[in-house]
Order: structure tokens, then sequence, then C-alpha cells
């Protein structure tokens, strides 16, 4: 009887050696602070040995970390695109649970990533988180209907509203890693839309340019939705500051 073949050793091309190391790095990034990391974890996890990871990455540990970091964020930006169709606020619940998904897969790492003070933190890795902080804030900006472009980007207001609330979702997403992802992902992005819902009608109050673009939001939102929602358990719990209007 005939022994089957074994298959055929197979070499990696650069990029999918890169790509290898790349995931390994990005598996342990995730789950612990970036200096209790160290080559020799990165080439264990990707069963290769340490000289081989300093082939191709020759800056060693702090290139590899930007390098994982860059594609964290590729993948963190992806989680706020989203197609302009349907109301506002379903979109935006897509891209929460999305981003939610993100910080949980990546749970420890996520933390180091947005409080800092990690010895890997250089002006790049800034950079590249400033990055991620300002697409989001773009592609908020597009789903709330402002209906400016490049050439007339919204006023200082609304950019300021909108990167006040980025803000908030970020300072949340820690406390959340910090309370045992407690409440669940889906009650914490239904409060992460209200709070935006909130932040948008206060903002209208005395900004023109945000009162229009509420105006434009709820004339796409469904009767059952998170705006006319929130309006109906609101109404009643404010019914004693009458006497104030």
């Amino acid at each position: 009887m005939t022994a089957p073949a074994t298959p055929a050793y197979r070499r990696l091309s650069v990029e999918e050696r890169r790509a290898q190391l790349l995931d390994a790095a990005l598996t342990l990034f995730a789950h612990r602070a970036p200096e209790e990391v160290s080559l020799d974890d990165v080439a264990a996890a990707a069963g290769v040995s340490r000289p081989l990871v300093y082939r191709y990455f020759r800056g060693g540990k702090q290139e590899l970390y930007e390098a994982a970091l860059r594609s964290a964020a590729d993948e963190l930006e992806r989680c706020f695109t989203e197609p302009q169709a349907g109301p506002p606020t379903e979109r935006l619940g897509r891209v929460l649970d999305r981003y939610l998904a993100f910080v949980d897969q990546h749970d420890a790492g996520f933390s180091a990533l947005l409080q800092g003070g990690s010895v890997c933190e250089t002006s790049r890795t800034t950079a590249i988180v400033d990055e991620v902080r300002r697409a989001a804030a773009g592609q908020i900006l597009r789903h709330i209907g402002t209906g400016r472009t490049a050439q007339d980007p919204p006023g200082a207001r609304l950019r300021m509203m909108v990167r006040t609330w980025i803000a908030a979702v970020e300072s949340a997403s820690l406390i959340w890693l910090d309370e045992g992802k407690r409440p669940p992902a889906g009650e914490l992005r239904d409060w992460l839309v209200d709070h935006l819902i909130a932040l948008l009608v206060a903002t209208a109050a005395t900004d023109e340019e945000t009162a229009g673009a509420v105006d434009a939001l709820v004339s796409q939102e469904r009767v059952d939705g998170p705006v006319a929602t929130l309006a109906r358990r609101v109404a009643p719990r404010v019914g004693g500051a009458a006497h104030l209007l």
C-alpha cells in the first residue's frame, strides 16, 4: 500500500510573511499592553524565530507595534463606514455595533491605545490615533445630514459637538471595559445614540446650522425610532420643569 504523500513545504512570500507576523502581533497587542509584549512572544505566536521577526521589522518591536497599530486603525476606520441609506440613527446603531465589537475583541490593547502612556507611544502612534478620530468625525457629520462639502465644511459648533461625542464614546468604551463589559453592548449602543441626539438638540438651541441638521435628521426617522422613543421617555420626566418655561 502506498503511503500518503507528505504535503510540500510552502515558502511564504514577503507580503505573506509580514501579514503572518502582523496577525500574531495584533492578537498579542489586543489582549496585553504593548510594553508587556516582547519580540520573543511575537515569534512564538507566529511559530518562527526571533531573528526572522527582525528580518521583516528591522526597527524591532517599535516598528512592529506601529505597523500593527496602523492595521488596527484601518480596521477601526472601516467600523465607521456606513452607506447613507435609511434613518440616520439606525446607521449610527450599526456603526456602534461594529465599534463595540472591535473594542470587545481588542480589550486590553484598546485601553492601552486610548489611555496612552505606553513606552511604545510616539508622535507617529499618536498621529495614527488622531487620524482615526478625524475620520470618525467626518463620517458622523455626513450621517447627520449637514449637506456640506470638503470645500464648505460644517461650522465650528457642529464640529465641536461631534468631536465631543466621539470623546464621550471613547470614555464610555474604557469604562465599559473596566466594568466587565456591563451593561450589555446593545444597551450601551442605544445609550450612545441617545447621547448624540441629546447633544444635537442642545446645540441646535443656539446654533442655526445644527438646528438645520436636526430638522434633516428628524425628517428621515421612523415614528418608532430612537428619536421619537427618546422624546416620549423624556417628556414625562421634565414635566416638573414646566414652571421654568
